[in-house]
């Protein structure tokens, strides 16, 4: 019960977030960020009305779906993606976000042909150029989005970010403002292949920044799930 009652509050709380900021609540999908919890944690969520889970391993998100069912709901990868790792990703995953060099893209475009697949994707941008975080830079993804347009097995849904941890989440908002421009900006050049009609930007403290700055797919684990053991 205790994860369906978090489950609950989360998600008037995203309702609430958009409301006041005149968007529609129904545009924003709560993805729970499920890396290193237990099957049996995910199937309470799943009986609680919960369908889209976040996984950042791939032998681990294996097992897991595996046990669960792949049709049992919507995966999403959220972890760093490693190219002899594409082929996993593609057959498990309905959605990767961490796309972020040519090189993977092409692989992944490889596995799902393989598979008669088009692959749902996301760039992931490494907004603040950190050192210790994947992601293209921001001044790479207009190509890499351009290349990826030619791809016939692959789908680019929009684009990922992970700002800086803050203590006050509304530091994180010129971050994710930034982001969303260049979204606006990759949906403005009407690429083939490329919709961009998601932003997956927010976790469990800065979600409500990243909603009013455009967020429709927000990753929410600890305020889920609990902390990881």
């Amino acid at each position: 019960m205790q994860i369906q009652n978090n489950i609950d509050r989360i998600q008037a709380s995203i309702r609430t977030t958009a409301e006041r900021c005149g968007r529609n609540p129904d545009d924003i999908q709560l993805i729970g960020v499920s890396k290193r919890k237990p099957a049996g944690l995910i199937r309470d969520a799943i009986a609680a009305g919960h369908k889209n889970f976040g996984e950042n391993y791939i032998q681990e998100a294996m097992e897991k779906i595996d046990e669960l069912g792949r049709d049992a709901a919507c995966w999403h990868f959220i972890g760093h993606l490693q190219s002899n790792k594409a082929k996993f990703a593609v057959k498990y995953f309905d959605l990767i976000h961490t796309v972020d060099k040519l090189k993977l893209a092409k692989e992944i475009n490889k596995q799902a042909a393989k598979i008669g697949k088009v692959q749902q994707v996301l760039l992931q941008i490494n907004i603040a150029q950190e050192d210790t975080k994947s992601g293209a830079a921001a001044g790479e993804v207009l190509d890499l989005a351009r290349s990826i347009s030619q791809f016939d097995h692959l789908s680019l849904q929009g684009l990922m970010c992970m700002p800086p941890f803050f203590d006050d989440p509304e530091e994180a908002r010129p971050y994710f403002r930034a982001v969303r421009i260049i979204k606006d900006e990759i949906a403005g050049m009407n690429l083939p292949g490329v919709e961009m009609n998601h932003l997956s930007m927010g976790m469990s403290n800065d979600y409500a920044v990243a909603i009013e700055e455009g967020a429709t797919l927000v990753r929410v684990g600890t305020a889920i799930f609990g902390r990881r053991d």
